[in-house]
């Protein structure tokens, strides 16, 4: 696995293990709540991931991209697909998400690299 994709996959892991042994009754909640909207429903797995990225990039929440790209790689969403759903956010979010957008298409690129899920 690539550093990009490693380093941010090791450090994810280990902060929600800290958090979820917290034991915030709230924390857990939206953990949950945030698993259960992304999976299969009226929307199918890789329709709701792109959802996310789109929301993430005009947010501009670099983890949460990175978090969005990946699964939707795992998910089978293709490099045009998720450039087109990039392409709206950016129009949406204006060109203060194209750093996000650079991150972004560096990261599917490691992805790609690492054959992530395959």
């Amino acid at each position: 696995m690539s550093n990009l994709v490693k380093e941010f996959n090791d450090y994810r892991s280990k902060m929600n293990e800290k958090l979820l042994a917290d034991d915030n009754k709230v924390i857990k909640r939206i953990f949950n709540l945030d698993t259960n909207a992304y999976m299969e429903g009226a929307l199918d797995v890789k329709t709701k991931e792109l959802l996310g990225l789109v929301a993430s990039a005009v947010l501009r929440c670099d983890d949460c991209i990175k978090y969005h790209l990946e699964t939707a790689y795992k998910n089978g969403v293709s490099k045009t697909e998720m450039m087109e759903a990039m392409s709206i956010a950016t129009l949406v979010g204006g060109t203060i998400v194209i750093p996000h957008l650079r991150r972004a298409y560096e990261f599917w690129e490691a992805l790609e690299n690492e054959k992530i899920g395959e």
